[in-house]
């Protein structure tokens, strides 16, 4: 489609559902363009929230400040702990570990990246791991960490509900409309197609010139009433369901997420002040529902406090994420699944583009086009570096690990992996989600290492490479030494008043 809508003058915004995407939307609208918008948030209290996400990646912070959000205030309302990055267990072969930090790894040259100066030192018999040239990372391994202030890049892990609550109190605070109730009907103009009005089972009808559909894997605008087609994942990620639940505290908290390989999955352990979540994501082809539970019973760390709840879903994201007068946000939008904790940063990620792109006066396709291009390389991207982690594997003693081992992948994909092989380059496009080191560490850590490096790294002497590497861990380690450890960060930083 090309040219203008009939819809004049963009100034009701309604939100169609609560939970993290919903409030986020809100927050973020209400506070950027809510001087000159009315922005409604509906949502139903009958209409449970998904809220499993709780680990989140450090873009979230970039979006904080956006909104000018108080770090300390929103980590403590929300029983937050930092994290630095994940610990994999298990994904390469029974029995591996490997960390994928979120700091920077060395020091790069405008030739190449620093995975070619370290392999370099391969051959002086430097074999030092890639991580200890990472503050992040090697400060994780020691459960130490610091705050902004010391230049750290973290995430945060926190309680999703209690995250929706502080963003509704924001947006409220900055003039966006709470409506309780429950959608029955999503009102469609005969005319052109788009959407006039939510009409709510109390016989209430919210009329809006842009909706965005935050209602989850239900879709109730941008499938329900506008059919837009989903495309589907699911060769490519075969996991389909997951189970979680919250555990009681049994050890300071780690400042990292932990992702275990199972025989049909994966199971998480994210750690908060008052509580752990915990789940288990598999495929429902290779295992049934009630042996996933049993594994993840298995392998609990504290007493669990809540019952375990089952959610089915499948991998994928919407054709396009804007249709008509729809914007889809968050798991409306598309599901990747929560192995590196894209879901939360994906829904801001179109919140972000959206106010981007926001119409001036009328829905412009050109404006719609671009939006869903961005929208679907980026969400595309994000499942390539997923597939990454099943797809590296040298596992074999299942047959999901043997499907995951063999299956065929994106040719973005095999071509990124094949490069790194034959050259140890990861050559990024504009404006990916994950950057080299994120490549690096996945692909190393799973077994994938390169043939040959940059001959840029042979300049330098075996003494001068010696100094350069050894310089380097000496201020990590120097760095990392003086930082404080995760429990008392916490204390100092965001303690939460009391348990929820």
């Amino acid at each position: 489609m090309t040219g203008h809508t009939t819809v004049n003058s963009i100034r009701k915004i309604v939100i169609a559902g609560g939970g993290t995407s919903g409030w986020l939307a809100a927050a973020a609208i209400a506070k950027v363009l809510g001087k000159n918008l009315d922005v409604t948030l509906v949502e139903s209290p009958e209409i449970g929230r998904i809220g499993v996400g709780e680990a989140t990646i450090p873009t979230l912070r970039v979006f904080h400040k956006l909104l000018g959000i108080n770090e300390r205030e929103l980590m403590a309302h929300v029983q937050g702990t930092f994290k630095l990055g994940i610990e994999f267990s298990n994904w390469a072969k029974k029995g591996d570990k490997y960390f994928h930090s979120f700091g920077i790894t060395g020091k790069d040259c405008w030739a190449c990246q620093f995975q070619h100066f370290w392999l370099a030192g391969k051959k002086y018999g430097i074999d030092v791991p890639f991580g200890d040239y990472c503050p992040e990372s090697k400060a994780a391994r020691l459960e130490k960490c610091s705050d902004e202030n010391d230049g750290v890049n973290y995430a945060y892990h926190l309680d999703a509900t209690l995250y929706a609550d502080f963003l509704k109190t924001f947006s409220m605070k900055h003039g966006a409309k709470h409506v309780e109730g429950l959608i029955e009907k999503v009102i469609v103009s005969p005319e052109n197609g788009f959407i006039k009005s939510l009409l709510l089972k109390d016989g209430r009808e919210i009329e809006g010139d842009l909706f965005l559909d935050c209602t989850g894997f239900r879709a109730l605008l941008i499938d329900g009433a506008l059919n837009t087609p989903w495309v589907p994942y699911g060769h490519y990620l075969p996991c389909d369901s997951a189970i979680a639940l919250q555990t009681e505290l049994v050890r300071a908290p780690r400042p990292y997420t932990q992702s275990i390989a199972h025989d049909f999955g994966w199971q998480w352990r994210i750690p908060l002040q008052h509580r752990a979540g915990n789940g288990i994501v598999y495929s429902s082809r290779h295992v049934s529902d009630d042996e996933a539970l049993d594994t993840l019973m298995k392998n609990l760390e504290g007493k669990p406090v809540t019952e375990p709840r089952v959610i089915k879903y499948n991998t994928g994201r919407r054709m396009k994420a804007w249709n008509k007068n729809c914007v889809a946000v968050g798991l409306t939008a598309s599901f990747i699944e929560p192995l590196e904790s894209t879901s939360i940063h994906l829904a801001m990620s179109a919140i972000y583009r959206l106010m981007r792109y926001f119409p001036q006066n009328e829905i412009v396709m050109s404006n719609v086009d671009e939006f869903n291009k961005q929208s679907a390389e980026e969400t595309d991207r994000a499942r390539n570096f997923v597939i990454l982690h099943y797809h590296a594997t040298q596992r074999d003693d299942t047959e999901f690990w043997r499907y995951c081992k063999n299956m065929e992948i994106p040719e973005a994909l095999a071509h990124r992996v094949q490069l790194f092989k034959d050259t140890a380059a990861i050559a990024l496009e504009e404006k990916e989600l994950f950057l080299n080191d994120s490549w690096v560490q996945v692909m190393m850590g799973q077994g994938i290492m390169p043939g040959a490096y940059h001959p840029i790294a042979d300049v330098m002497d075996e003494a001068e490479l010696k100094s350069f590497l050894g310089y380097l861990r000496n201020n990590v380690s120097e760095k990392v030494s003086a930082m404080p450890s995760h429990q008392q960060l916490i204390n100092q930083y965001c303690k939460a008043v009391a348990p929820v």
